[in-house]
């Protein structure tokens, strides 16, 4: 656990350090949502429909965007295959990497959504919904971009792979997500969309380790 932890201060550190790998992800998160009010008019009652889907849709691409370097670097500089030899199991150093993807990148949208909510005139009663939708999506979102990003490790053109094939598996998270916070917002329970959401979550947090070091270890071979 304590090496565990070491990869994951190790890699947060190294991420801080990197501006753009901090910045970018965030700023299209902003700016992507920012712009709908312009394409689509000021008009309050379509924004408030409008806005779960499209912060939800933006978050998942802004997420998207950090993927192609969770692996990346470790592989090309050599060091993937040190760690591949040291005690830590694979599966462990996986979650490492999730969790500092997650911290630098799921967590910052899950600041700023709120503010773009108000932009967007969410309705009052959704923003609960909105960030718990959040908290428990956008870690699923980094653990299959981990899958995406250790299968596509290695291949010709893979950030394109990896968005052909990430973006189908987060569907379902798009659709629970904004389905909860639309029944928030038209005084529902979102209770059962969040549960499906959270057991996304625990599905992903046992299976996406083995998967993802399977597929590195075939890279690496």
């Amino acid at each position: 656990m304590s090496a565990m932890l070491r990869l994951f201060a190790h890699d947060l550190k190294l991420q801080l350090r990197l501006g753009s790998d901090l910045i970018a992800p965030v700023a299209f998160f902003v700016l992507a949502t920012l712009l709908v009010p312009l394409g689509v008019g000021p008009e309050p009652n379509l924004l408030t429909r409008l806005a779960p889907g499209m912060i939800w849709v933006t978050a998942l691409l802004a997420t998207l965007l950090a993927l192609d370097r969770l692996f990346q670097r470790d592989f090309e500089d050599g060091t993937l295959d040190l760690l591949a030899l040291a005690p830590l199991p694979l599966e462990a150093i996986v979650l490492a990497k999730v969790a500092a993807h997650w911290v630098t990148t799921g967590l910052p949208l899950l600041i700023a959504a709120p503010v773009l909510g108000l932009m967007l005139r969410l309705d009052h009663g959704s923003y609960v919904t909105l960030e718990v939708s959040l908290l428990l999506g956008t870690p699923v979102l980094s653990m299959v971009g981990a899958f995406g990003a250790a299968v596509t490790l290695g291949a010709r053109r893979g950030g394109a792979l990896l968005a052909l094939l990430v973006l189908p598996l987060y569907v379902p998270i798009l659709i629970f997500a904004t389905s909860a916070i639309g029944a928030a917002g038209e005084g529902l329970s979102p209770r059962p969309h969040l549960l499906l959401l959270a057991s996304f979550f625990v599905a992903g947090l046992v299976l996406v380790p083995f998967a993802a070091a399977a597929a590195l270890r075939n890279a690496l071979e």
